[in-house]
């Protein structure tokens, strides 16, 4: 909070030449009679009237820029505490953390709270921008307290750390003369080249169908998005909740066929069995020894980030979506706006998935509150829960509108009957 991100985001920005200069002169007009200089480089990411009026960051801004040597999509998020969930989006598909301290206050709670917060979400590379070093005659021995600190919160992360001057430049796109003492890159040389394990490629296939397709009686394909590992025509797969296998025989694509489909493509398998595949189910390479397989359980344990005014409340039930598929369910512990809590989910279908910290796309899922279709929370599978494990008695309408979903037919229809079972209540 008001350690300097906005600014930091613009004068990377503005100094790698990734604005237009006719928003570069709008900025220079709302600069005027301002403390900052010339231009309030914290102007061009802060686009919200009341970021504006009162100097701080409320909404997250994504801004798109590129060098020479690689492109990014930059998200600026808010530091204060009341606005921890626009934190947690922003973090959610990251794969590099600036973490922005002030060099005259050193870390402070909020500080570790974000830096948590991000190790949570699954970023394991850290950029420690120790920002207004101006403020303090950039000495050394500030710099090397608090990268001292943030090394004792984030234990075992990648940190870099990089004493700038956010307002002035200093070692934000180029080495400067101001810190002698300090020979490694600067913050966009730092970015341009750190290694991220941002290749999902690599890992097990995971392809979530979306839309079963049927033109006519000779095709029946699967579409959907790769969200890691990859695919090719002769690979065997299976088709989980039901464990079915096959043979994959066509990529299909608007442009033709594909020899191989990798993480992130939109495509169209073709198999060679006509299987019983629909919307939710979750297609992986089939492996007869049983690793890599995800999990298949209406039961795990999970963290939540709440994003609700109104809080958790384990006597109601709400719908999760996760991936392609929108089920029943029921959290078993309370929160509140922006809390972060470990918590036993448990679904009326199971679902497959796999842990957050090994698949963001398939460990991953957000809650719904049926009332009102808004998103009130997003969550992080930790482990798989028996099912044998006996599940907490419920009582009330909580219990009435599970019985109501586990008797429904398709997820779909589970969720309509949630919604119109709650407005009959409510009226």
């Amino acid at each position: 909070m008001d350690d300097g991100k906005s600014t930091l985001v613009g004068r990377l920005l503005y100094d790698s030449r990734a604005v237009y200069d006719d928003h570069v002169r709008s900025v220079e007009a709302a600069s005027r009679n301002r403390t900052a200089g010339p231009i309030d480089f914290s102007l061009f990411t802060d686009g919200l009237r009341a970021e504006r009026e009162q100097g701080i960051t409320i909404d997250v801004a994504y801004r798109y820029f590129a060098t020479r040597r690689r492109k990014f999509i930059l998200a600026d998020t808010p530091g204060h505490e009341q606005y921890t969930r626009n934190m947690a989006t922003g973090a959610s598909t990251a794969d590099v953390a600036v973490l922005l301290v002030d060099a005259r206050h050193g870390v402070r709670p909020q500080s570790i709270r974000h830096a948590r917060i991000a190790r949570l979400l699954g970023i394991s590379k850290f950029a420690l921008a120790v920002n207004k070093m101006d403020l303090v005659d950039f000495d050394a021995d500030v710099y090397w307290s608090i990268r001292h600190d943030l090394d004792q919160v984030l234990g075992g992360a990648d940190l870099h750390a990089i004493p700038i001057s956010a307002l002035h430049g200093d070692n934000v796109t180029a080495a400067s003369p101001r810190t002698p003492w300090f020979d490694g890159p600067s913050l966009l040389e730092y970015l341009e080249t750190v290694d991220v394990d941002a290749d999902a490629a690599s890992k097990p296939l995971r392809f979530p169908v979306q839309l079963t397709l049927r033109p006519h009686d000779r095709f029946r394909g699967y579409a959907g998005q790769v969200v890691s590992g990859t695919v090719r025509p002769g690979d065997l797969v299976a088709v989980h909740p039901s464990g079915r296998t096959s043979t994959v025989r066509r990529i299909v694509t608007w442009d033709g066929d594909l020899d191989i489909a990798h993480a992130t493509m939109s495509v169209t398998l073709v198999l060679d069995d006509e299987l019983d595949v629909s919307r939710g189910d979750l297609i992986v390479r089939a492996d007869p020894a049983g690793l890599d397989m995800p999990s298949t359980s209406s039961s795990f344990e999970a963290e939540i980030v709440w994003m609700d005014e109104r809080p958790l409340d384990p006597a109601r039930v709400y719908l999760l979506k996760h991936g392609t598929r929108t089920v029943v369910t029921e959290v078993d512990r309370a929160l509140r706006l922006n809390d972060i809590g470990e918590t036993t989910v448990r679904t009326t279908r199971p679902l497959v998935f796999d842990r957050y910290r090994d698949n963001r796309a398939t460990g991953s899922f957000i809650l719904i509150d049926p009332a009102t279709n808004f998103t009130a929370g997003a969550g992080m599978i930790i482990n798989p829960i028996d099912r044998a494990a006996p599940a907490r008695s419920r009582s009330g309408a909580a219990e009435r509108l599970a019985r109501l979903a586990r008797a429904a037919s398709s997820d779909d229809e589970a969720a309509h009957i949630v919604r119109r079972a709650l407005e009959e209540m409510l009226v």
